[in-house]
């Protein structure tokens, strides 16, 4: 069956039918013997007072045997196994242990003595007049002769096999009930898990990643499912929003220098004493570097991790402030020894570059790099003395794509990828990044990494 209600309801109408068989059989277990220890009691009672009789020194010939021989048929039977009394009416007793059902002829008379206090029981068959019944039967001594005395089971049978017939007569409805409930509880329980799977079909046909499926009221597993269900899609409509974005900005930017030195190319094909090389160079350069970081958000986006080298950085620091010496503002340098992280050596400087280059277009004098370890941390931090950074723009300036001088020309101000891939390639090695407010008032960039081991 491929319904869960289906298959819930069969599985639920198979244990309560198990439970209810196996409950049904241990009742009549108990009823039955109940009803036999009860037919038992009976005999026990008619046994001991016809013992009590012969206790008492009364003849074989002379006991008085209860008149209803159906109900209560009594035999007695001496040491010798000789049946010496027996019930009027009783053809044939099986059960007893005795060859016969008629006394024998001039029995002696019964002597005195006490009752026994033991009772056997047994299950045998009386025959009175010409009809054979089950009997319960209970054997007393006394003065060297046995009483049995018996109780018909005819009631236990009836009443058993009465309880028995109610039972399976019941049993259909009780399964057809309990098959009804449960197909209707969980039609009703998983009612809104068809209403997610309808809406999540919608949004699937019509890729509109705006719509959300439906939130019961509950606080139950299926609502839980449902809150997920929302988060995600908002995270994928997020996702596939910042896709079209960075895919709408690229072409922007790539646009103006391809038009740029088309236009270039075309003047000089024309007039080549009009080429302006250093213009193309610059374009070139430009394209170069903007294809670079799009490889490399590519890279990060599509999940690449850092490797698990060791990467000194203060010796990264030196070494990439040594490269640098056609800056416009010296940078100075403070780095403690045994700053060490693990990563990737050349996406840290990126992260560097990227950080120092943003710090030279914004300084005016200054520019410094400090590293220092703070507990299981190692710090990075590039300080400017130029404008800063307004507080409510901090977190924007981490978008991709993002200048927050707009009237800056793209020549000077760059793509605004350079501390979107900062601050991923520091989340990916574990780390963050944040800008605050240096003490000169400029911009202070604090990149945090955990140390090496």
């Amino acid at each position: 069956m491929s319904s869960v209600r289906a298959r819930t309801a069969l599985g639920a109408t198979l244990v309560v039918a198990l439970a209810l068989v196996v409950a049904g059989v241990a009742l009549l277990g108990v009823l039955r013997g109940n009803l036999v220890d009860q037919a038992g009691l009976q005999a026990e009672v008619t046994a001991r007072s016809v013992a009590s009789q012969i206790g008492n020194g009364t003849p074989f010939a002379r006991l008085d045997l209860p008149d209803d021989t159906e109900e209560h048929p009594v035999q007695v039977v001496d040491g010798r196994g000789r049946v010496v009394a027996v019930g009027e009416d009783v053809q044939r007793i099986e059960g007893t242990g005795s060859p016969g059902t008629r006394p024998v002829a001039g029995g002696a008379a019964g002597a005195a003595g006490e009752v026994s206090e033991d009772v056997d029981h047994s299950t045998g068959e009386v025959t009175v007049d010409g009809e054979t019944a089950a009997y319960r039967f209970a054997a007393v001594e006394v003065a060297g002769a046995t009483v049995y005395a018996g109780a018909p089971l005819a009631a236990e049978e009836a009443t058993v096999a009465g309880v028995r017939d109610a039972m399976l007569a019941a049993l259909p409805l009780l399964l057809l009930v309990v098959g009804g409930v449960t197909w209707l509880v969980t039609r009703r329980a998983l009612k809104p898990v068809e209403g997610i799977r309808r809406e999540m079909a919608a949004i699937t046909a019509s890729e509109d990643l705006s719509r959300r499926v439906p939130e019961p009221a509950t606080r139950d597993e299926v609502a839980r499912l449902a809150r997920t269900t929302n988060e995600t899609l908002a995270a994928l409509e997020a996702s596939v929003e910042r896709q079209r974005r960075f895919v709408a900005d690229a072409s922007h930017e790539l646009r103006s220098p391809i038009a740029s030195l088309r236009t270039q190319l075309e003047v000089g094909a024309a007039h080549p004493e009009l080429l302006d090389v250093p213009g193309a160079v610059a374009d070139t350069v430009r394209l170069q570097q903007l294809a670079a970081d799009l490889l490399l958000l590519a890279r990060l986006d599509a999940g690449e991790r850092p490797g698990a080298g060791r990467v000194d950085v203060a010796a990264l620091v030196r070494d990439e402030v040594a490269q640098r010496a056609g800056d416009r503002v010296p940078v100075r340098v403070e780095a403690a020894e045994g700053a060490g992280v693990a990563g990737s050596r050349g996406q840290l400087a990126r992260v560097l570059g990227n950080l120092l280059d943003n710090a030279q277009r914004h300084a005016e004098t200054a520019v410094s790099v400090a590293v220092r370890r703070e507990g299981r941390h190692v710090v990075l931090t590039v300080e400017d003395d130029g404008a800063g950074v307004p507080e409510p723009e901090r977190e924007r300036i981490f978008e991709r794509f993002v200048r927050l001088d707009d009237a800056r020309s793209r020549d000077e101000g760059g793509a605004g990828l350079g501390l979107a891939i900062a601050r991923d390639v520091a989340v990916r090695h574990g780390g963050t990044l944040r800008v605050g407010r240096a003490p000169s008032g400029g911009a202070l960039v604090e990149l945090r990494l955990p140390a090496a081991r």
